[in-house]
């Protein structure tokens, strides 16, 4: 057989003829593929469409199952807390009956002040002062030697004075070693001695040894102040004042019948409260409560009989039993201050005070 020409009839089925045919199964492949491609954005797509509403569904579930069964827990707590609230309003109640308004009108208060000292004088209704004195002499000195001490040891100390210099012209020409060996257990004893000898010069060269009746005057002596005055007008001259000493500094604060720290103030804002005829009462009721049951550092609030009355209740024991172990003088079965006390504190069941150096 000779070689084959171009133009023999084998020519068409030549391996060139077939190509197309494995073009067309590419193209056809290809074509599969991107149909493929293109399906799976959408399938993607549905699933992160689908994908965020299945989750929350689930979470939905989840969240009502936690809620089923943490739901009688928040209820228990919540009961709780209602219970806890209401015990704690029920106590504030109890320890504060009758807490004043905050924005209390001075009507309001000028009828609040009154009650309570209308109460005092039931629970007192021997106050008297509580410095052992036979003349006005004598409680002026008395009064000057009670600062910075009690006065049941001015009254323990007064009488061995008294004795020796019973007089102002007697104590204005004393030798002052003498007096101040007198006076040292009332403490600061030697300038008591320069108060009491100097103010009882000034009697003897101004007053011709007499005590004045008079404020303006009596503030002129030596170691005299107004607190010292108003006790001797109201008690040996019958003339009403306020004596503003510690205690009564320390209750009407906290009775709120005034912010006042100043004495003079103090003074002035109380005795606009009160008639003046009652300022030289009130002072004996409000120093006697302030020394037998409202004390300074643990006042004795179960015990108190104006406690309804009281803005501060609870500042101190309140429980009944605790409060009457606090209670002081002869509210506690203790002796009063005076050595010689009143008539009517003795029928009352007061007891007098012992007299200096006794047991």
């Amino acid at each position: 057989m000779g070689e084959q020409g171009p133009g023999s009839g084998d020519e068409r089925v030549k391996p060139a003829q077939k190509v197309p045919a494995k073009k067309a199964s590419a193209k056809k492949t290809s074509a599969k593929k991107a149909a493929a491609v293109k399906k799976a954005p959408t399938r993607k797509a549905t699933t992160a469409k689908a994908g965020p509403e299945t989750a929350t569904k689930a979470a939905a579930k989840k969240a009502t199952k936690a809620s089923a069964k943490t739901a009688p827990a928040a209820k228990a707590a919540v009961a709780k807390a209602t219970a806890k609230k209401a015990a704690a309003k029920a106590t504030a109640a109890k320890i504060m009956p009758a807490e004043p308004p905050r924005a209390e009108s001075h009507t309001a208060l000028v009828r609040r002040a009154r009650r309570i000292n209308r109460e005092l004088a039931e629970v007192y209704p021997y106050a008297h002062p509580e410095l052992d004195f036979e003349n006005p002499f004598q409680l002026l000195i008395a009064t000057v030697l009670s600062a910075q001490t009690t006065d049941l040891r001015v009254n323990q100390t007064t009488p061995g004075l008294f004795a020796k210099y019973p007089t102002p012209e007697d104590l204005a020409a004393a030798n002052p070693e003498e007096v101040e060996e007198i006076l040292r257990p009332t403490g600061f004893f030697r300038a008591k001695t320069k108060s009491v000898i100097g103010l009882s010069k000034g009697l003897v060269e101004q007053f011709g040894g007499e005590v004045p009746g008079r404020l303006e005057d009596l503030v002129e002596l030596p170691g005299v102040g107004r607190k010292t005055a108003f006790v001797v007008l109201g008690n040996a001259f019958g003339r009403p004042g306020i004596t503003v000493d510690t205690h009564f500094q320390r209750l009407v604060r906290r009775w709120k019948w005034t912010a006042e720290t100043d004495p003079d103030k103090i003074e002035a804002a109380v005795g606009a409260l009160f008639p003046k005829s009652d300022w030289t009462d009130l002072s004996h009721h409000v120093v006697w409560h302030g020394r037998r049951i409202c004390h300074a550092r643990k006042p004795a609030c179960g015990a108190c009989p104006i406690a309804p009355l009281c803005p501060a209740y609870g500042e101190g024991e309140t429980d009944p039993e605790k409060a009457k172990k606090l209670l002081k003088y002869e509210k506690g079965g203790f002796p009063g201050q005076r050595l010689k006390p009143p008539q009517a504190y003795l029928d009352a069941g007061g007891r007098p005070a012992p007299p200096l150096g006794a047991a």
